[in-house]
């Protein structure tokens, strides 16, 4: 198993490292990991990221997408004021313009010589991120991603393991042992698997109390998926515990300010990834046996950082 961390190459990201490939290096041997999960917002710099360091690429997300998909006109006018916010969201008006553009964040990332892709899988519209009463269902967007993922397929090389992320919007939520098995058996590209986030695995449950009841709630949902476990391939490990905010804000009946800044405040404060500290989330690693354990936060300090890495660590001290 090899254990990873999470980072960009935003300017935030790069402040972690002090803008220095050294530090980066030094901060993976302190802490006893092997290396990086890498997402890239601008081009990368092999001098400041050095490839040694890259086992994975998370690629981009887009998270409403689907009415643009399969052309649905009313559906783009509740997310979209005009056809311009529609060419910079998917760098065109047509299903080719976004495959373009996500191929080229593909080609992108191969440069990096990685082991394993991460792919999210869902869909919601921006006010059904705070109401979660969602226009598509699970499969429906299972059979639009076996779709695009399809179309993407010739530029992802055959070596490379395309990993499928669960969140808790319709898609991928793992809580469907038939979707699961659909979307492999839908996926032409022959070396692939599941990628499990613990934390959006505990948001599809609102009454998860204590890390321990988000540990024994994965558990169940993986003996849920029975044989179909087996596709997952590694973990983005840390926990969310924030049933009570969902359970206020799914109530509220306010018009919203639909801005980036405000949604991206929502969805982190649904999203918490907090390290975990209790050690019943061995069972966890036990039970799946990952290649890759992604320690997955969201820091805002190099000592922030360290401190939740090793916080984590402490309740993994088996591995």
């Amino acid at each position: 198993m090899l254990e990873l961390v999470n980072l960009s190459n935003y300017s935030m990201d790069n402040n972690l490292i002090k803008n220095d490939a050294k530090e980066l290096g030094k901060f993976l041997k302190q802490n006893n990991l092997d290396g990086i999960e890498m997402m890239l917002w601008e081009p990368w710099d092999s001098n400041l990221h050095p490839e040694k360091f890259i086992y994975g690429v998370h690629l981009r997300f887009w998270s409403d997408w689907l009415d643009f998909w399969l052309g649905n006109s009313q559906g783009l006018k509740l997310s979209f004021p005009n056809t311009d916010a529609i060419k910079s969201c998917f760098g065109g008006l047509t299903r080719n313009d976004w495959l373009a553009l996500y191929k080229e964040n593909i080609s992108a990332a191969i440069k990096m010589n990685p082991k394993y892709l991460v792919f999210h899988v869902s869909q919601a519209r921006k006010e059904e991120l705070y109401h979660w009463k969602f226009h598509y269902k699970d499969n429906m967007v299972i059979e639009a991603i076996i779709e695009l993922v399809n179309d993407l397929s010739d530029v992802i090389p055959e070596g490379v393991t395309l990993l499928f992320e669960n969140l808790w919007w319709p898609g991928l939520t793992l809580l469907d042992r038939n979707i699961v098995e659909k979307l492999m058996a839908g996926i032409q590209h022959k070396n692939k698997g599941i990628m499990l986030d613990t934390g959006h695995l505990m948001n599809t449950n609102q009454n998860l109390v204590t890390q321990e009841d988000g540990v024994e709630y994965i558990l169940q949902v993986l003996n849920n998926l029975g044989a179909e476990s087996r596709y997952i391939k590694g973990i983005h490990l840390h926990y969310s515990l924030s049933g009570e905010y969902v359970k206020k804000i799914r109530q509220e009946n306010i018009t919203r300010d639909y801005s980036i800044g405000n949604i991206m405040e929502h969805v982190l404060k649904i999203d918490e990834h907090l390290p975990f500290t209790t050690q019943t989330v061995q069972k966890i690693v036990e039970k799946i046996q990952p290649q890759y354990l992604v320690h997955e936060f969201m820091q805002t300090s190099t000592l922030d950082w360290q401190t939740k890495v090793r916080t984590q660590q402490r309740a993994l001290r088996k591995f």
